[in-house]
């Protein structure tokens, strides 16, 4: 079972690219972010021509959020996260598929930081934090994927980088992930490459695409029902590289069952 995410930035302006990417490696499961599109323009019948079924939360211009399955329609769950400061942002879904609980998410960005929108994904990050935690005590097998927007450690983004004190990388942001992988949770993609780089966004400034100039931002994280199930794990690169691509790359994960 392959599970990815996508941070698509445009599902409807990108839907070539998610379709050539979808063609080419066959997840099972998706998580997409950024579809900045509106509930009605959600390319739904594009993606069932290709086999998938979807549930989603769409937001016109910002965020917005799905998750597809192949063969299937997932078992829709939430549309939004408990605890959220800002209903009004879609940044949260949940949907059961083939006996496992996913969780699609985008978290805030947090920039400017000192200020509001950093003050705005902190709080969030701690709703989703004691959702998670939920999740656990349920002790069902769940994965949480999207767009995290935090840099974990400096492990996860190119050498003498220029991000300073971005919100991606304060150290609040990064403890509160560190919180989270605390509960019990298991880093996918560092749990099977513990070392080197894993970058899955590369900005459109200053050529960081073509200098390799990247972070990891999109993490896939998995309960202790499923840690003995992950057999594989990656990066799939070359869609950065697709003409119109988005910044991101998709991560994904295999279980075994």
């Amino acid at each position: 079972m392959k599970i990815a995410t996508f941070n698509i930035n445009n599902v409807v302006s990108r839907l070539a690219v998610l379709t050539a990417w979808l063609e080419a490696e066959q997840p099972d499961v998706v998580c997409l972010q950024e579809l900045k599109a509106d509930q009605g323009a959600f390319p739904l019948a594009a993606l069932e021509a290709l086999g998938y079924g979807a549930v989603w939360k769409g937001q016109r211009t910002w965020n917005g959020v799905a998750i597809l399955a192949r063969g299937m329609t997932p078992v829709l769950t939430r549309t939004a996260l408990p605890g959220d400061p800002d209903k009004a942002q879609a940044r949260y879904i949940e949907a059961a598929v083939n006996g496992v609980l996913v969780g699609g998410l985008y978290l805030p960005n947090g920039n400017p930081a000192p200020g509001p929108k950093f003050d705005y994904k902190l709080v969030w990050f701690e709703a989703f934090n004691a959702h998670a935690q939920t999740l656990l005590d349920a002790k069902v097998p769940v994965v949480l994927a999207g767009d995290y927007n935090v840099v974990p450690t400096e492990a996860d983004l190119y050498p003498n980088h220029s991000y300073g004190d971005n919100a991606l990388l304060r150290p609040e942001s990064r403890a509160a992930f560190q919180r989270l992988l605390d509960q019990g949770w298991t880093d996918g993609l560092r749990a099977i490459h513990p070392t080197g780089p894993l970058w899955t966004f590369w900005s459109y400034l200053r050529f960081r695409w073509p200098k390799d100039k990247g972070l990891r931002i999109d993490h896939l994280l998995v309960s202790p029902q499923l840690t003995d199930a992950l057999v594989d794990a990656g990066v799939d690169r070359w869609v950065r590289d697709l003409d119109g691509a988005s910044d991101h790359a998709p991560a994904w994960i295999t279980l075994d069952r």
